[in-house]
């Protein structure tokens, strides 16, 4: 297995082609990317895994707000591997490794659209069936929220939006 280190600046060039081989360049025009929109990823939580000089896998999260009350939240998103490894667990190693981090950090939910099927053996649920809901189309069954802290989710509801801050209202004292 190859080890899993922080994202640095260097990798912009790419993990945008990365993700362009991962996903297409049709991702960008999902949901999930208006949230992130104006909004930096959360340096902390991302994470790259190489082979020498060539990035093979890759993993960010951003900051968001869950309802009226902005609860604070981190989204998971978007995890890649190249094609040509994939299948090897480096996409798993990724999530535990950031959700371990995340956990440490102190954050208390993730959400994240994905694969239901492939983000349940870690924890995620459905989140619409826990009252969340997303400021755009999502396959409902693809919209999973996970507990970093037991009971983090209870009393939060309503939709996702961007972080508080990004959305220019100015920070409680």
């Amino acid at each position: 297995m190859f080890p899993i280190t922080a994202e640095r600046p260097a990798d912009a060039a790419q993990l945008e082609q990365l993700l362009d081989l991962t996903f297409g360049s049709g991702r960008t025009a999902k949901t999930v990317y208006r949230l992130r929109e104006g909004v930096a990823p959360i340096k902390a939580l991302s994470f790259a895994v190489r082979d020498g000089s060539r990035l093979l896998g890759s993993i960010r999260y951003w900051p968001i707000s869950i309802g009226e009350a902005a609860s604070p939240a981190i989204m998971l998103g978007p995890v890649a591997v190249h094609p040509d490894f994939q299948g090897q667990g480096i996409g798993r190693a990724l999530i535990r490794h950031s959700l371990y981090a995340a956990t440490r950090q102190g954050h208390r939910l993730c959400m994240l659209v994905g694969d239901k099927a492939y983000y349940e053996p870690f924890g995620f649920v459905n989140a619409a069936e826990r009252g969340l809901e997303m400021p755009g189309w999502v396959e409902l069954e693809r919209f999973q929220i996970m507990e970093l802290v037991p009971g983090a989710l209870e009393g939060v509801g309503g939709m996702i939006g961007k972080p508080k801050l990004a959305r220019g209202r100015k920070k409680a004292a």
